[in-house]
């Protein structure tokens, strides 16, 4: 996710593995730190999602850290839309 509004830009990187009680807070940053995050998302064709509330809410998270409970229905939308996004991709390339 990142935030790219006039100001420094920021990026957080999130993960969730079968099992985990939450999702985690892998990669944070501004600035080139940001950059270097989005760079390498897409790089792996991690979808980036730009959401300017959710990033400064997560930014608050430590890293390696599960995010806390409150943000757990933000962060479902979130990846929900990330399950959107990624079955019209797939059902795009049988098409293809």
């Amino acid at each position: 996710m990142m935030d790219s509004e006039k100001h420094q830009q920021t990026a957080v990187a999130i993960t969730y593995q079968t099992g985990d009680s939450a999702p985690k807070i892998v990669a944070k940053g501004r600035g080139l730190i940001a950059e270097e995050i989005i760079a390498r998302a897409s790089e792996h064709g991690v979808f980036v999602h730009e959401s300017k509330d959710l990033v400064a809410l997560l930014m608050q998270v430590e890293l390696d850290r599960h995010i806390p409970p409150a943000l757990y229905r933000a962060v479902a939308e979130l990846l929900a839309w990330l399950y959107h996004v990624e079955t019209a991709q797939k059902n795009a390339n049988r098409l293809s």
